[in-house]
């Protein structure tokens, strides 16, 4: 417990370093500042904001800076969530200042710059310069401009755009100083929502109004309650300057609010569960009510239902008084899955995603910290959210690797979810199809509860799936087609019988290959050991990693000839065939290409399931999540494109992308028919998918998996050295591997070997990864590689530390 009083604080920064920090804290801030409150620190020339540890008298060795600014007088982290940071700090070997820092979405409200004052040998020249005789000058310039009051570096520099070499040389003479400053950002000027004005006292204005003021008190008076400011815009341009100004005095209230989605409603209670579904929500509902700690695997066949359980499971929380999470992947399901809990349960759910503002993150935030909202929806970050009382924590598709951040602190979403509702007493219910491996063997291992819907809802079949042999189709065609001929059928019959179309191919473009044929030379990207994508609706060649751009060559820059072709194919070209093939048809497009902004998404979504065009072609993005009714086929144009790639999970990742993508075709009252192009049709993933036998591809993985050492049997961490110089990628990660040869006994090194993707924007990359029977051995080890970088100062950016990785690309 923090003393009274106490008179030094322990600091997380967002910094690459795993210790905190200490501070004085000055008379003002003693009784206020508190473990979880967010504080502003000098850290070297800069002012950073960090999250406080603990608050002590312990009189530290090094004279201690004083804390500049207190940001929240309510804590922002509760002892809760500050103790599942230290747990992720520790897991995932990140500084605990970077992990706190992630857990919280209020970085939007402040923001850095730097302010610009002149020092009294500043304010003497300036008066000096007062009658210059060159007023054009850019030193006098700046002299003058700083002359009645401080100004921002951004302010100078919009306002006088050769100030730079002034505002540097100044400084270097002593004549001004630059300090970052950490500044409130203004929370009207957030995007979305409506701008509210509201009458709070208006006896407390000021005796003297001017004409704008008076008028608008006198608006407020006639019209009592809240207005929205956009109306009263056509009347007076003016009308949040003048509501500004009001405030002041605690006359007026004006503030922004977001939109929530549609009015609470009863929703469709109507539906009955099926058994399976009842008997489901019955476990859960009997362990929400033991209040007690439980993992359930809700393992249900596309189309089950799931949904409805979950909704009707977050009920029963409420009911009982308690709060409920549920985690979504993507951001592109998000909408989706608000508007059934809006629907459902009104202005009680808050949304929490990256493709909000960051004071629209914090608007809700602060409903979800209030309790004004007790359910929330969002991505992997929404485990972090600040719910009192949490009774529910549901993570839909468990399986998917975008849970997992690929960026520090390397954290799972599933995994964190887990482990915050073992310290809160609650339910977790983990949704899927096709669940991970990883969960479907802690079921076997007795630390979860499995829960299955074996059957779509209404009883209605499960898609009959075909594989086509590509193969076969070359030698009786002599054709190399994108379609085979009973793809090309089903398409025209669909097409006739006025039914919707869903095709998948898993990669972006139109080719994603462009070469020279006279001497081989591949166009690759300028950051990366990467072929450039060609993007023929852009004319551009794109890096999907990285985003380099380069325009498409007429001829090779290498040997000049003009034999540039173009191989591969991607969800661009199969767009550009099936227009050419059913002309009539209305296509439509949706992966990462063809969305702009994030209403885009849902706008090309809601127009399919309107029926405003006939077929849907895309990425993963149409794989899962979406529920059509008219889509009675879908197609995938080649079903193997992820089975090549060097990583241990492309078996698992095929199986799941291809069960998902057909669960779409058939979930209204006509059956469903998918079709699986393929040049690899014995592989057991592909033909596992096609049998919907999610439990005979669990069993033959899980063999493989045992047998070479892979997860779920061995706890797994990979390392990565990199650097912008080859040379230092290679004798950092050599003397690594030398300081790590002597490993513990029942843990496997590989490596260091170059990654397989090598250089990627711009850095060399080698990989170690490690395997270990115990959790415990491999935290050593990775303790014993951090410290090995930071006693000889390694760059912060030179070892990436990633615990149970879902990717090794």
């Amino acid at each position: 417990m923090p003393l009274p009083g106490s008179p030094y604080c322990d600091v997380a920064l967002p910094v690459p370093l795993d210790q905190p920090f200490t501070y004085s804290l000055p008379e003002t801030l003693r009784h206020r500042v508190k473990p979880g409150s967010r504080v502003v620190a000098p850290f070297g020339a800069r002012k950073l904001a960090g999250v406080v540890l603990a608050c002590h008298s312990r009189k530290p060795v090094q004279p201690a800076r004083d804390v500049l600014r207190l940001l929240d007088e309510q804590p922002a982290l509760t002892p809760e969530l500050l103790e599942l940071g230290r747990w992720i700090a520790e897991y995932y070997c990140a500084p605990l200042g970077e992990v706190l820092k992630a857990m919280l979405p209020l970085g939007g409200e402040t923001h850095a710059d730097k302010m610009v004052s002149l020092t009294q040998e500043g304010h003497d020249a300036a008066r000096q310069f007062m009658h210059s005789t060159t007023p054009d000058d850019p030193f006098v310039k700046v002299l003058r401009a700083l002359e009645k009051r401080p100004l921002t570096e951004k302010y100078l520099r919009k306002r006088l755009p050769d100030s730079a070499t002034a505002l540097r040389s100044l400084q270097r003479k002593g004549f001004l100083t630059i300090d970052s400053v950490v500044k409130d950002r203004d929370p009207l000027l957030a995007r979305g929502g409506r701008l509210i004005v509201e009458a709070i006292d208006l006896a407390a204005a000021p005796a003297k109004l001017s004409r704008g003021e008076r008028w608008l008190v006198e608006f407020l008076e006639r019209h009592p309650g809240s207005h929205d400011v956009a109306p009263l815009l056509v009347e007076r341009k003016d009308v949040v300057t003048l509501a500004r100004r009001l405030a002041k005095s605690g006359a007026v209230r004006i503030h922004r609010v977001l939109a929530q989605g549609p009015a609470a409603s009863n929703g469709d209670r109507t539906v009955v569960l099926n058994s399976a579904q009842q008997t489901a929500l019955d476990a859960i509902s009997q362990s929400l009510h033991s209040s007690s700690f439980q993992t359930f695997l809700l393992h249900g066949v596309t189309g089950s239902g799931k949904t409805e359980v979950y909704l009707r499971a977050i009920d029963q929380a409420l009911a009982a008084g308690k709060t409920s999470l549920l985690l979504v992947p993507e951001i592109a399901l998000t909408p989706a899955m608000a508007s059934q809990f809006f629907a459902r349960f009104g202005d009680a759910v808050a949304i929490l995603h990256s493709a909000f503002t960051g004071l629209e993150r914090s608007e809700q935030w602060r409903r979800v910290r209030d309790g004004k909202a007790r359910v929330v929806v969002g991505t992997r970050s929404s485990v972090f959210a600040p719910v009192e009382n949490l009774g529910l924590i549901v993570v839909d598709e468990e399986h998917e690797s975008s849970y997992k951040q690929d960026e520090t602190p390397r954290y799972n979403g599933r995994d964190v979810a887990i482990v915050r509702a073992r310290t809160a007493g609650a339910t977790v219910v983990l949704g899927s199809a096709t669940p991970s491996l990883e969960s479907r063997y802690n079921v076997e291992r007795g630390k979860y509860r499995l829960l299955e819907l074996p059957e779509r809802i209404e009883q209605r079949p499960l898609p009959h799936v075909q594989i086509i042999d590509m193969r076969t189709e070359f030698v009786e065609t002599g054709r190399q087609d994108l379609f085979s001929r009973p793809f090309e059928e089903a398409v025209k019959g669909r097409l006739a019988d006025g039914e919707q179309i869903m095709i998948l191919l898993n990669r972006r473009g139109f080719s994603t290959i462009v070469a020279c044929r006279k001497c081989g030379h591949r166009m690759e990207c300028r950051d990366c050991s990467l072929a450039l994508t060609y993007h023929r609706g852009e004319r551009k060649l794109l890096c999907h990693y990285c985003n380099y751009i380069e325009p498409v060559p007429s001829k090779c820059p290498k040997c000049d000839s003009e034999y540039v072709y173009f191989l591969g194919t991607g969800a661009e070209k199969v767009e550009d065939a099936l227009r050419q093939r059913f002309p009539k048809a209305r296509i439509a497009r949706l992966d990462r290409d063809s969305v702009r902004g994030r209403d885009h998404y849902e706008t090309i979504l809601n127009a399919f399931r309107e029926k405003s065009y006939d077929i849907l072609v895309g990425t993963q993005m149409i794989a899962k999540g979406h529920d059509i009714p008219n889509v009675t086929f879908v197609g995938v144009v080649s079903a193997d494109v992820g089975l090549g790639l060097p990583d241990f999970r492309a078996a698992e990742r095929t199986f799941q992308l291809l069960t998902q993508v057909a669960g779409r075709a058939g979930r209204g009252h006509r059956p469903g028919q998918v079709l699986l192009q393929t040049l690899n049709p014995d592989h057991y993933a592909i033909r596992f998918a096609a049998a919907q036998d999610y439990e005979g591809f669990y069993r033959k993985e899980l063999h493989f998996r045992r047998m070479m050492h892979y997860p779920p049997f061995t706890a797994m961490a990979s390392l990565l050295v990199r650097s912008k110089k080859l040379e230092e990628a290679l004798t950092l990660s050599g003397k690594l591997g030398q300081h790590l040869r002597d490993l513990p006994q029942g843990i496997r090194m590989l490596g260091p070997a170059a990654a397989p993707v090598v250089r990627l924007k711009t850095d060399y990359r080698y990989q170690f990864l490690l395997k270990a029977a115990s959790r415990r051995v491999l935290a050593e080890v990775l303790r014993k590689a951090r410290d090995y970088a930071l006693a000889r100062n390694w760059p912060a950016t030179a070892l990436v530390m990633d615990v149970d990785p879902m990717s090794l690309m």
